[in-house]
């Protein structure tokens, strides 16, 4: 009976702790918060951005584009070079103010120029206690934590979700914040938005070192019954 209550007990916490937000009341009230704002992120030293500047020149309207053609690297100097409008500087500038200043210069050289840019390399690296462990490209700047997790096929049963490790790297400097998946509260971090080339890592919890001893436990007995076996069998020759 001992063991089985145990069990249940045990059971009982690893559900626990295997559910998202369970800070939050188990009926069908509404739980209300606001979640942090989002920020356009900005952008870095060797991003790759999309610009793509349609007009209504007729001339420029007439003259395809390859895709790779809308596609520009940012020097060590913040550069990018654009076909007519040359050399701009839009390192260190957020994706929205980069698109007014690309527009604005274009305006000398185009008939009411509409701009579209964006990062092309907004990727994020997902590792650790996850189902689909690897690097990310977002479609889009919009990107949560919980995104990401998504896409890596959310966290093992092993994964602990109360010390979810945020990488980010700020200049020459990084940034380290943990996340409780527990609590509705991550909502509200201002973390809680990706940005480019972010690291999420998620720990294995002690169920998985249990589970990685007691795997090797059963290993090491399996090897000695079989060496014993042998040892029996030898000398009765």
């Amino acid at each position: 009976m001992f063991p089985l209550i145990v069990g249940l007990l045990s059971s009982c916490t690893v559900t626990k702790k295997s559910v998202y937000f369970h800070d939050l009341a188990d009926t069908a009230g509404i739980h209300r918060l606001t979640p942090a704002a989002f920020e356009d992120p900005v952008i870095q030293v060797d991003d790759i951005v999309r610009i793509q500047i349609q007009t209504l020149d007729p001339e420029s309207l007439a003259t395809p584009v390859r895709e790779d053609a809308n596609r520009f690297l940012v020097d060590r100097e913040g550069m990018v070079y654009l076909p007519l409008i040359g050399a701009v500087k839009i390192g260190g500038l957020t994706t929205y103010a980069a698109r007014e200043l690309v527009r604005n210069k274009a305006a000398k050289y185009y008939q009411s120029p509409v701009v579209q840019l964006q990062l092309a390399s907004f990727k994020v690296t997902v590792l650790g206690e996850v189902t689909h462990p690897a690097v990310y490209t977002m479609p889009n700047e919009r990107v949560t934590l919980l995104d990401a997790l998504g896409l890596a096929g959310d966290l093992t049963i092993y994964g602990k979700r109360n010390n979810v490790l945020l990488v980010r790297s700020t200049g020459q400097q990084k940034e380290f914040v943990r996340f409780d998946l527990n609590a509705s509260s991550i909502y509200q971090s201002p973390y809680f938005y990706l940005k480019q080339n972010d690291l999420i890592y998620v720990e294995p919890g002690k169920g998985k070192i249990a589970a990685n001893n007691a795997g090797r436990t059963q290993a090491i007995a399996i090897i000695g019954s079989v060496v014993s076996v042998l040892i029996v069998a030898l000398t009765r020759l």
